[in-house]
């Protein structure tokens, strides 16, 4: 697959997650089946959202720091269009269910699951152009696979239908991403 093909894949997997996750006003859509959920549904949306803000804030960084490189440009950029919303999607179900999000000092720790340690987080934050460029796609690979990992769970030992539609779309987005970084390294 091709750069250009597997950009257009990308933006097209994003604007369909980002569509299954809003009405047809772009408003957050809860459906019956979000009353019900299981402690594998809970756990799912507690470490997703604090794995998703690490990743907008990966993003971020590459934002500010990077060469500019317009497929890098695009990437974290639509790394965070699709991942904020997929964030007030989760935190809703976690109200909607009676569930606590994470609490703060549990979610900067480093759980595996792809999550960036404090020194893998402050090299992204120190490294500037390339060499930004090429730190954000490795580590953003690693952090794809473990939220991967941590969708295919959800799929696994999940109960409710919207959650393991979320996972199934996070499994399908993310790894067509992790194709596209790789062959950005590449290059």
């Amino acid at each position: 697959m091709n750069r250009i093909t597997s950009t257009a894949a990308l933006t097209l997997t994003a604007a369909l997650a980002l569509g299954a996750c809003s009405g047809p006003n772009g408003e957050s859509e809860t459906s019956t089946t979000t009353s019900t959920a299981n402690d594998a549904d809970v756990m799912f949306a507690q470490m997703m959202i604090p794995h998703h803000e690490q990743a907008i804030e990966m993003s971020e960084l590459v934002l500010e720091n990077g060469s500019g490189d317009a497929e890098v440009t695009s990437l974290a950029e639509d790394i965070m269009a699709a991942q904020g919303p997929e964030i007030e999607q989760l935190d809703t179900w976690l109200e909607d269910w009676g569930a606590e999000p994470m609490a703060d000092e549990m979610a900067g720790m480093d759980h595996g699951d792809g999550m960036m340690s404090e020194e893998d987080m402050a090299a992204l934050d120190s490294a500037s152009g390339t060499e930004a460029d090429e730190l954000f796609l490795e580590q953003m690979i690693v952090h794809h696979e473990g939220a991967v990992q941590m969708a295919q769970g959800e799929v696994e030992d999940g109960e409710n239908a919207d959650a393991i539609a979320l996972a199934e779309q996070i499994i399908e987005a993310q790894n067509i991403e992790i194709t596209l970084m790789q062959d950005l390294l590449d290059r």
